[in-house]
């Protein structure tokens, strides 16, 4: 009879809080695509990815850099960047066959209006089909960042060149904003994905 602890170290990814295993087991089915998305401290990608028998395959994948090609000049991880990546990795989706995906936001909590569920909303735009209530989404008007737009209105101008001095120096006034994203999306959709 052996001694001993009863103890077991956790998996690395879950003792540095990477990976969520269990949400991520209950995610994992073979016949179903995932739209993931990650947000970091200045991007954020959204890919579609399958579970293959020797791991995941990126099917497609989207990064928020990719708006900057087509002329994007906010930000890169806001609220409205984000949802133009989900309906870039959308399009893209559909051109390569696939329809349908489940939403795996990864370690993020799921609070209404996340910029998580934002891509949901952008890929569910583009054709994809992800399923999603639509309470947890976020408003339009922060989507298309009206709100932006609302609050840059309301400041001096000396406010408004420290604020958005980043928006400033890519020549794009934050009131703006809205606009902007309207050209943008309306460029996705007559690029050649």
């Amino acid at each position: 009879m052996a001694s001993g602890s009863n103890y077991k170290v956790a998996f690395r990814r879950r003792r540095e809080g990477k990976t969520d295993f269990a949400a991520r087991a209950k995610l994992v089915d073979v016949d179903k695509a995932r739209l993931v998305v990650r947000i970091s401290n200045a991007n954020c990608i959204v890919q579609v990815i399958n579970v293959g028998l020797t791991g995941d395959e990126t099917v497609v994948s989207a990064h928020s850099k990719e708006l900057n090609k087509l002329g994007w000049k906010g930000g890169n991880k806001n609220t409205s960047a984000v949802y133009l990546t989900a309906y870039l990795c959308g399009k893209k989706a559909l051109a390569a066959g696939v329809e349908y995906a489940i939403a795996d936001i990864g370690l993020k909590s799921p609070i209404k209006g996340a910029k998580v569920f934002a891509a949901v909303k952008g890929a569910a735009d583009a054709g994809l089909d992800v399923p999603y209530g639509e309470s947890i989404i976020p408003s339009e008007d922060r989507i298309n960042g009206e709100h932006i737009a609302a609050y840059a209105e309301s400041l001096d101008e000396d406010e408004l060149n420290k604020k958005f001095s980043q928006y400033l120096a890519r020549g794009l006034q934050p009131t703006d904003l809205p606009q902007h994203f309207e050209e943008i999306k309306n460029k996705i959709d007559e690029a050649e994905v």
